[in-house]
């Protein structure tokens, strides 16, 4: 969440920052209305308090000097200013909710370097790579052969089986088999064999209090998003990013522990909910995905250099698969809610002629660490918020579907990319078997 105590030191600045997201100033205005209105009535509930002390004290004193009449006067004034100390508490404790909801809705304050616009139109467009590019090699032209569908490639391999994923789940749950499972598994491996030189492989729950997914912001704000058990309190989570950001919940880490890197390769569930009927073919949209996790505790001076290694390690890894892909900088009107700043990777698909986002790199300054209460103890300063800096590396159902068209043959066969050879027997190619 933002910081309350900037808003009141800074509403201007706030306002101005939040409205490049599109929050109105009376949004902002209702918040600051209801902090003024908390912090009054807790005022008044701790002035009712110092009364019930006092005449406490003076109750004590007539009965010690003997004066009952006195001390029964005083001890019923007590009651009464009591009663009033508990609803005064109870008008407190109820604006504070309205304070929390209200300040729950908020995204973060986009960081001044992301570029101005209202959506995903406005992004601004880094660079591109590809394949020979730096032997001078023009943007790749890709065959007939190549410019077929990853569903299609996927049925005539016997490697994706779209209906029996229907048949079992419902549309857009995706069923893998044979070369095609052995594909994913062998992504999410690579990637976390890359990772392992400093980030520490956790294999955290797939499901997640409500807590935990408030701590990231996924709640409330999206929670039209997400899949709920509502019985047991629990979510299933949309990406390692929420189990990640709560392990230290509550905790204050030593400044020598970070950056405190950790790397997750999870199942992601995603509803999906404003996507009906938009971009659902084949792995485009899926409500259930594997993606690995790249995630960061770190101080706001080390930030920046998290950020850069995660994004460097995404670039990495689709180097290795060979796909071509760009970079861009979202602007602040397409920004998650808790973000500062992200870079998205998209990788361009021949086959359905797009760029496919695979990976999106954030940085949340101390947004998410103030919700879930992550501190950290300076040299010999007091304990101050984290930052946090995640990023996918890299989300596996769309560059399952990268892989098949770039990499398909005139034959019909796929060509495995040579890093994922290992995980298949040393084979060079998939083909119907």
């Amino acid at each position: 969440m933002i910081d309350l105590a900037q808003l009141r030191r800074e509403p201007d600045d706030v306002k101005a920052a939040l409205a490049r997201r599109g929050i109105s100033s009376a949004q902002i205005d209702a918040l600051i209305a209801a902090d003024v209105e908390h912090r009054s009535a807790m005022q008044a509930a701790e002035v009712l308090r110092a009364q019930v002390k006092d005449l406490s004290r003076q109750v004590g004193l007539a009965r010690k000097a003997g004066d009952t009449a006195t001390a029964d006067q005083l001890a019923a004034q007590s009651r009464e200013v009591g009663d009033e100390e508990r609803r005064a508490n109870e008008v407190a404790e109820a604006i504070g909710h309205t304070v929390r909801d209200l300040i729950l809705d908020l995204p973060n304050l986009p960081a001044p370097e992301a570029p101005d616009g209202e959506d995903e139109t406005g992004n601004v467009e880094l660079r591109q790579w590809w394949p020979g590019m730096e032997d001078g090699a023009p943007f790749p032209t890709f065959a007939d052969h190549q410019k077929v569908p990853h569903w299609d490639i996927g049925a005539d391999l016997g490697i994706l089986d779209l209906e029996s994923g229907v048949k079992l789940a419902g549309s857009m749950f995706p069923l893998f088999r044979g070369d095609g499972s052995r594909l994913v598994r062998a992504l999410g491996a690579l990637a976390l064999d890359r990772h392992a030189d400093a980030y520490e492989e956790i294999r955290p729950p797939t499901f997640a209090l409500t807590e935990t997914m408030m701590s990231t912001g996924h709640l409330p704000k999206n929670e039209i998003e997400m899949y709920a058990i509502e019985r047991d309190d629990l979510w299933a989570i949309p990406t390692a990013e929420v189990p990640l950001t709560s392990m230290r919940r509550g905790d204050i880490l030593d400044e020598a522990e970070l950056p405190l890197r950790l790397t997750a390769l999870t199942p992601c569930f995603r509803r999906e909910a404003g996507a009906a009927g938009r971009d659902t073919r084949g792995l485009l949209r899926v409500h259930e995905f594997d993606k690995v996790e790249l995630f960061a505790y770190c101080t706001p001076e080390q930030a920046p250099a998290c950020f850069d290694d995660v994004l460097a390690r995404a670039e990495g890894l689709l180097r290795e698969l060979g796909l071509t892909y760009r970079v861009l900088d979202l602007c602040a009107g397409d920004l998650g809610t808790s973000s500062a700043r992200t870079f998205d990777l998209e990788v361009f698909s021949p086959g359905v002629d797009r760029w496919l986002e695979v990976s999106s790199v954030s940085w949340f300054r101390d947004f998410q660490a103030r919700r879930a209460n992550v501190r950290y103890r300076p040299a010999g300063g007091s304990p101050t918020l984290v930052h946090t800096v995640n990023g996918s590396a890299l989300a596996w159902s769309r560059i399952w579907a990268a892989i098949v068209e770039t990499h398909r043959q005139a034959d019909g066969s796929v060509s495995i990319p040579e890093p994922l050879r290992a995980f298949f027997g040393g084979r060079a190619h998939l083909q119907r078997r």
